[in-house]
Parts: structure tokens; C-alpha cells; sequence
């Protein structure tokens, strides 16, 4: 079977059997905070486990797309340097909330694996978890004696807490799991040694093909364990793993997962796969991160240096780095990749073909970047290496090149092995953790258990209001390194959680007459969180909940505002516009596009009139709470790539603009006031970001602008053509910045007849170190330069006070960098200390700016020590 054919297989074998298919939610997690991305095929099922949701469908199958770049098994440097784990991947499940158990999920997926996908029972082993005696647990006898039914006893095998039992963070929803292993070795190697003894051992061929998860339990902050009300499936099976073992192949990468990718970066780069271990790990690095970095970008998330999109970006780097450094790639290709990508799982996921223009345009943009920083990297490299004694190299340094650079070690070793050297490995491992440990502790969070006051789930009913007389459901107390607060659920809340680009509300709470501040408000796994700094007197007294009604009204004008854009910005630029992120707060918006382009003062001009023009219109809100989403898309309404929707969608219309949004809105889009364009600019290859304000900010801003007219006019002695005295003025210190820079050309030529003069030879270097009398930065440098032209062998260091800074720069002639170790960038820094500054350059040409006028002097004369 192709692995089309096998997910295809699962899905319709459990459809059978009563199972709804739910798409794949985006890999990038918008609504839970432990979690950057989809890790796992239940996290979208959290909110189902944790009893936060009702359930809608008591049984569901899907195949979901999951990123995992940490965590057991799947450290990223791991990554194509064995054949079975990846950053991206496919995990085929089924769920059961609260229908059936054990019994029916170990037959079904005994029946799927053997009678479906035709695997030899004999090759198969299962886990069944051995209890720990530190929970009170004993063995899963009942899973046990249901796996009796299918499989000889002898290969039913028992499993620790680590491998077996299931938990979904420190505390929450988990249980005993049994895991399905595969032995697909040959029959010389079964011979020599059962595979039983090689299960769990990080065998390549003997590999975990399914986990089954029974939840149970629910781990309490204390570690204590309750039994859940109701009795959960959660099963995971790895694609790629299923199609190796179903194809006959010995690796993931040989099955047509990803062996059109390969064959394509062969053809790329001009190397083979399978004759050299080497270049085949780097032919896997690159198939398996164009993957995750192309659904990535797909869903919604650019790379960056933060977050989520830090992770894309290191992902995608490792891959340039192993093209750079194994496939002898100098110049973009990764890139190329896209179409193949987009033709092997564009079928099942749309979104790869819809957004594909864009993936390559943004992964190609990176490459340049990062092969232009990698060759930094490197001059840095050399530039240690020659300054060095000995033939060890500070780990400490090895650490700044994979820190700031991007480095591998790897690398950094090969090229320290290509001049005879070592890294101290210890001092880099030692940089590292405590780079790891600052980053843990950053982000640590400590939650504790909810303290239930009242069963129910709670609703949101800000839409329609901004105050409501309710009481709390629940709380629990949040600590983290800094701070600590408690989050509290009401039973109806007006105020509206953080989500779709809309910040969350904030407001009050009063307990009678105890008024507690609302300093923000998220969504958690389904669940409306109040977040406040101290408990109240009495948590069980009635609560008044109420939003703050003047910064809920600005939030709801700027985000009626990006409605209004996104149409505007279609309308000017075209459809291939498309929303990559927006925010949304009472003071301004911003709102990224798919855009390859700047947007022109002309396009931005129409646009700001396109919006207001809408504004003015005065379009009423047209809201449909409740609409099937296929028949909300039929009507035009606009779905964003990167967002996850249910059957049932609320519809927002101002006009022409409709889109699916749970945000908050005015009811005109009169209300909006105005709308402002205040900055445009590019955010990442193809993306575009506009900033902008509305309502009362509009207002103000307006208000200002009159003002600063006002003045101006009167500053000017109000003249009857203002644009005219401006362009007079303009021209008039344009004429005398070029008679200066005319003057301090002269006076650089008289100077420079003085500097020959004042030039001293020694150790066989013409050197001189001088403060000029001049203030162009330009002129010092063309003065510089002219000197370095006519004086062999020269080191020069001048220093200049401009316009009341201190000012350095160093020119050293080529040959004496070589002959007598002398480096302009190196000698900068050094004399930059003397005047409280920095600065760097060339090895033959740098410059340094600072704070301290007094320090040049002291630079002057610490630059005779250099020869």
C-alpha cells in the first residue's frame, strides 16, 4: 500500500465503526499556553478530557500533524541522524470520551494492524503496564487478559511507569497505556536474539508502532491520583513508522513519505543517498525539516527570534547548516523542495498548495540570510583562530558561534579539526546548560489544583453584555519566577478572552463591596480565565463581573477596523492577500499580510480611503452566531489558514466584509470614528505588516496634527503658502550643507599635507595616531583613505570630536595585517574602551564612536603600544 492508501485505510476502518473524522488542527497552538505547538493527536482533545467542553462526538478518528523539537526521543540534533524520529510528523488516532474501553480499542487496533495492513502477528509484541507501587498502582490485569484473547502470553510484555503510563503534563488526564512494537528484522537476526528483549530499547527495527492510552486518572498538583468520572481512549500511531513497517522497508525515509523529497534533493545537489553515512544524514536533515518549516509557515507562523518562530527558524537553519556544511549547497535550494511537498500531501492538506507561493518565498529568503550569516560565522572563526595560543579553542567561543551564529558544534569541530585543534567540549557543554537553565526557569510555571466550588460549565456572555451578576465555579493559584496570581472561572463571564489577534479584557470583579482588579483574561483548554492578584475575602460570596467598558469599546473599534482592511486590502492589492497575524488592543492594531511587495504611499493612500469611506457608511453588524461553517464559506466569508473552526462558525459582516471571527465588534461601523495609518513595513519575506489606530487615539491624533499645523504656521511667522516657506527652508540648508562639506574637503587637503609630514617610521611600520580639527564623519574616512593610498606600510589612528562625540578610526595597510598581525576590528574595540564606546570593522579599516571627548587623547597614545 502507498502511504496514501494507508491513512486512508485507518480513517475509513474506524469510520466504519462509528467513528467522526475530525481534520487536523493547525500545528501552532493558539489557545493553550503550555504548548507552542501540536506535540501530540490529543491536544486538540484537551478541553473533551478535562470535561471543560461537552462532548458532540462520543467517538472520533483522525490524523493529525504534530511538531515535536524536544522532549524524549526527540531532541532536534537527533533528527535524521538515526532513521525513525522527526520534528514533523503524522499521528494516525482514535478517541473514545466516555464510550468504550479497553476491550474494544486493543481488538480493534490487533485487527487494524494484522487483518488490514497484513502484518505478521508473530513479528508483533505488546506492553502492558507493571503498576508502581509510589501511586498505589498495581498491574493493568485487564488489558493483560484482553490481549490473551489476540496474542501468545510470551510476547506480551510488562512495561515501567516511564513507558507506560500516559500523563499529560505534571498534572491532568492520564492512565495506563499498551503499546503495539513491530520486530522487522530479518530471520537471521530473530534468531540470534527474541525481539522481546528488544523492545523499548531504541532499537532501529524494533520499533513502537501504536500506543494505546487508557485515561483513567487525574494527577493532582500534590501527585496524588482521583479516578476521572468517565473513562477515555486515546490512541496514537505514528504514519511514517506504519508505513515503513508496511512497505518492508528498514527506515522511515525509504518509504514514499519521503522519498520524493530525497530523490528530489539528490537531483538538487548532485550528491547519493545510501553510500555515505555523512551525506545521507544530511539528505534526511533536510527532507524531514522542509516538512515541519512548510506546514509551519502553512499554518500561520513565520519564522523569527522569538517563540514559536525561533523554533521554525533553528529548525529550518539546521537544515541550511547540513546542506552547507554535508551537500556543499552555497546558495539557496531548500526552497525548491515546496513543490514536492505540495504535490505528495497537498491532497490530504490543502493548506500546503493554498500557501505554497508564499512557503517558498519565505524559506528562500531565510536561506540567503542564514548562508550570508554562516559566512560571518566563519570569518569570525578565523579571526579567533589566528589569535589564539595553543591548540585548544575557548568552548566559551564555540558556544558565541552556535549562539549567535547559528553553528553547529559539529561544524565548529570540522573546522577546528581542518587546523589541528580541539574545542574544549566542557566549557561549551557547560555555556549551554546554563543557557537551557535560564530559558526553564524564564518560563517555569507552578499551577495548582482547582479548588472546586460549584460543578457547571462556564459561558461567555459578553457579546451581548459587560456586566453579569454570577458565581465562581472554580479557582486555582499560579506562580512563576516573578509573580504570582490566581485564576478564577466564573459560571457566566462578560469579559472576553484573549483570542483571534483581540487581547483580552480586563475590568473587575466584586465580591459584594471587594472590588478585585481583572488584569487579564485567556482561554485555557475551553476554559474562561480571570486572572486577579490576590484571593478574595470570600470566594463563595455572589460576584459582579464587569469589563471595562471604555477600553472594551476601543478594542472593539480597532478590531471592526482589521475587518475593514483585510476587504480594503484585498480590493488594492488582491485576493492573494491573506491575514499571518494581527493584534488587536484598545490603543492601536496591527495586522500582517501575505504580501511580496512594499505597499506603495499610493496603495496605502487608497486603502486609508477605502476604510474610512466604509466607516462613513455607517454598516450595521450582521451576526451569525451559529452558521454552518461550509455554508458561511459559500457566502464569501473569509476562513484564515492557521485557525482551527467547528461545524457551527459566528459570522461577522460590515458591508462587503465578512469573515469568521469570535471577536468583539461594534454594532456600526460608524462607531470605528476613524482610522489612521501609522506604519507600514515588511515583517518577514512575503509578510507585511500595517499598523494602525482608530477611535479615540484617531481623534487625539488629529487633534495633535492641527496643533503642530498650527504652530508650525506660527513659527513661520504664518506665511501665505506654508509648503513653499518648508521647500525654501529645505533648499536653503541643502546650498549650505554642500558649501560645509565643500569647506571640509579643503580643509581636509591642508591637513593631510600636515599628516605626511608628521608620519614616524617605526619596526618597520609608518605610523601616526592624531586628533583633527574636523566634524565629518565622511571627510575623516576619504582623509583616511587618501592617506593609506600614499604611505606604504602605514597604521593610522585618528581620532575627531563630532557634533560633541568622540569619534575613532584606525586604517592599517593591507600587508602589515598579514605581516605584522595587525587588525583594524580588533585594535577598534581595544581603543574604544578609552572613550566609553565601541565599535569594529575591517581588519585594514574600522571606526568607533563613544561618550567620553576627554578618552581620545588616551586612545591615541594607547594606540603607540599596538607597534
Amino acid at each position: 500500500m502507498t502511504a496514501r492508501e494507508i491513512r486512508q485505510e485507518f480513517l475509513n476502518y474506524f469510520k466504519d465503526k462509528g467513528h467522526e473524522f475530525i481534520s487536523s488542527a493547525p500545528i501552532v497552538v493558539k489557545d493553550d499556553p503550555t504548548l507552542m505547538f501540536i506535540n501530540a493527536g490529543m491536544n486538540q482533545f484537551k478541553d473533551l478530557f478535562l470535561r471543560n467542553t461537552a462532548v458532540k462526538h462520543a467517538r472520533v478518528c483522525n490524523s493529525q500533524k504534530c511538531l515535536r523539537v524536544s522532549g524524549k526521543h526527540n531532541d532536534l540534533e537527533e533528527v535524521g541522524v538515526d532513521t525513525y524520529h522527526h520534528t514533523l510528523f503524522e499521528m494516525l488516532g482514535n478517541w473514545s470520551f466516555g464510550d468504550y474501553f479497553k476491550k474494544d480499542a486493543i481488538a480493534w487496533g490487533w485487527k487494524f494492524l494484522t487483518e488490514v495492513c497484513h502484518i505478521n502477528p508473530e513479528n508483533l509484541y505488546v506492553t502492558v503496564f507493571e503498576g508502581a507501587k509510589e501511586d498505589g498502582l498495581t498491574v493493568d490485569q485487564e488489558a493483560y487478559d484482553f490481549w490473551k484473547n489476540h496474542i501468545p502470553e510470551e510476547r506480551i510484555l510488562m512495561g515501567s511507569k516511564a513507558d507506560n503510563f500516559w500523563e499529560m503534563g505534571k498534572i491532568g488526564p492520564c492512565g495506563p497505556c499498551s503499546e503495539i512494537h513491530v520486530d522487522i528484522r530479518s530471520d537471521d537476526e530473530k534468531a540470534k536474539k527474541s525481539g522481546a528483549e528488544l523492545v523499548n530499547m531504541d532499537h532501529p527495527q524494533v520499533v513502537e508502532v501504536w500506543n494505546l492510552v487508557f485515561m483513567e486518572y487525574n494527577r493532582l498538583a500534590n501527585g496524588d491520583l482521583e479516578k476521572l468520572p468517565a473513562q477515555h481512549v486515546d490512541t496514537g500511531m505514528g504514519f511514517e513508522c506504519l508505513a515503513m513497517v508496511v512497505q518492508g522497508k528498514q527506515s522511515n525515509y525509504d518509504t514514499d513519505v519521503f522519498r520524493p523529497i530525497i530523490d528530489q534533493i539528490v537531483h538538487l545537489t548532485g550528491k547519493q543517498y545510501g553510500h555515505n553515512q555523512e551525506t545521507d544524514i544530511a539528505i534526511r536533515v533536510v527532507a524531514d525539516h522542509v516538512r515541519a518549516v512548510g506546514f509551519a509557515i502553512a499554518d500561520g507562523q513565520m519564522p523569527s527570534n522569538t517563540g514559536a518562530g525561533y523554533v521554525i527558524r533553528r529548525i529550518l537553519r539546521r537544515a541550511i547548516r547540513y546542506g552547507y556544511s554535508k551537500l556543499g549547497t552555497n546558495e539557496a535550494f531548500i526552497y525548491q523542495l515546496v513543490e514536492v511537498l505540495a504535490l505528495e500531501m497537498g491532497e490530504f492538506f490543502p493548506e500546503i498548495i493554498a500557501q505554497k507561493a508564499l512557503i517558498q518565498k519565505v524559506i528562500r529568503e531565510e536561506e540567503n540570510s542564514f548562508l550570508n550569516t554562516l559566512a560571518k560565522g566563519i570569518e569570525r572563526y578565523k579571526s579567533h583562530v589566528n589569535n589564539i595560543s595553543g591548540t585548544v579553542i575557548d568552548g566559551n567561543f564555540a558556544f558565541e558561534l552556535f549562539d549567535t551564529y547559528g553553528f553547529p558544534i559539529d561544524l565548529s569541530e570540522l573546522l577546528a579539526r581542518e587546523n589541528k585543534l580541539t574545542i574544549d567540549m566542557d566549557e561549551f557543554q557547560s555555556a549551554l546548560k546554563k543557557q537551557k537553565d535560564r530559558s526553564r526557569a524564564a518560563t517555569a510555571l507552578d499551577a495548582g489544583d482547582w479548588v472546586i466550588l460549584k460543578q457547571g460549565e462556564g459561558s461567555f456572555v459578553g457579546y451581548d453584555h459587560l456586566m453579569r451578576e454570577t458565581k465562581v465555579l472554580r479557582y486555582r493559584s499560579i506562580n512563576s519566577k516573578d509573580k504570582s496570581w490566581i485564576q478564577i472561572e466564573l459560571a457566566e463571564t462578560p469579559f472576553y478572552p484573549e483570542g483571534g489577534g483581540q487581547v483580552g479584557d480586563v475590568g473587575a470583579l466584586y465580591f459584594d463591596q471587594e472590588k478585585l482588579v481583572v488584569v487579564d483574561t485567556k482561554k485555557e483548554n475551553g476554559v474562561i480565565l480571570h486572572h486577579v492578584e490576590k484571593m478574595p475575602s470570600d470566594i463563595t460570596a455572589p460576584v459582579k463581573a464587569e469589563v471595562h467598558a471604555t477600553k472594551r469599546k476601543a478594542s472593539a473599534a480597532n478590531h471592526t477596523a482589521t475587518h475593514l482592511m483585510h476587504h480594503a486590502l484585498r480590493k488594492v492589492l488582491g485576493t492573494h492577500v491573506e491575514q499571518k497575524g494581527s493584534l488587536v488592543t484598545p490603543k492601536s492594531l496591527r495586522f500582517d499580510f501575505s504580501h511580496f511587495q512594499k505597499v506603495t504611499p499610493e496603495e496605502l493612500q487608497k486603502i486609508s480611503e477605502i476604510v474610512n469611506q466604509e466607516i462613513l457608511n455607517n454598516h450595521p453588524l450582521q451576526e451569525d452566531r451559529n452558521a454552518n461553517i461550509e455554508e458561511a464559506k459559500a457566502k464569501g466569508a473569509m476562513a484564515l489558514f492557521g485557525e482551527k473552526y467547528g461545524d457551527r462558525v459566528r459570522v461577522i459582516q460590515f458591508g462587503e466584509s465578512v469573515e469568521l471571527c469570535g471577536g468583539i465588534h461594534v454594532s456600526s461601523s460608524a462607531q470605528v470614528g476613524a482610522f489612521i495609518l501609522t506604519s507600514e513595513a515588511a515583517v518577514a519575506s512575503g509578510v507585511r505588516r500595517i499598523e494602525a489606530i482608530t477611535y479615540e487615539k484617531a481623534q487625539g491624533f488629529i487633534k495633535n496634527e492641527f496643533q503642530l499645523l498650527a504652530d508650525l504656521r506660527l513659527l513661520l511667522k504664518n506665511p501665505k503658502d506654508l509648503n513653499k516657506q518648508i521647500q525654501g527652508l529645505l533648499n536653503d540648508n541643502n546650498s549650505l550643507n554642500k558649501e560645509l562639506e565643500k569647506l571640509q574637503q579643503e580643509k581636509s587637503q591642508d591637513i593631510k599635507a600636515v599628516l605626511l609630514k608628521e608620519v614616524e617610521h617605526i619596526s618597520g611600520v609608518n605610523f601616526l595616531a592624531k586628533k583633527l580639527d574636523l566634524s565629518a564623519a565622511d571627510a575623516i574616512k576619504d582623509l583616511a583613505f587618501q592617506m593609506k593610498a600614499e604611505v606604504d606600510d602605514l597604521f593610522l589612528v585618528l581620532g575627531a570630536e563630532i557634533k560633541g562625540k568622540p569619534n575613532l578610526t584606525v586604517v592599517i595597510s593591507e600587508n602589515l595585517s598579514i605581516e605584522k598581525n595587525l587588525n583594524a576590528g580588533k585594535i577598534i574595540r581595544d581603543l574604544a574602551k578609552e572613550i566609553q564606546g565601541g565599535g569594529g570593522g575591517q581588519a585594514f579599516y574600522a571606526t568607533a564612536g563613544g561618550s567620553k571627548v576627554e578618552g581620545i587623547e588616551r586612545a591615541l597614545e594607547k594606540a603607540r603600544g599596538f607597534v
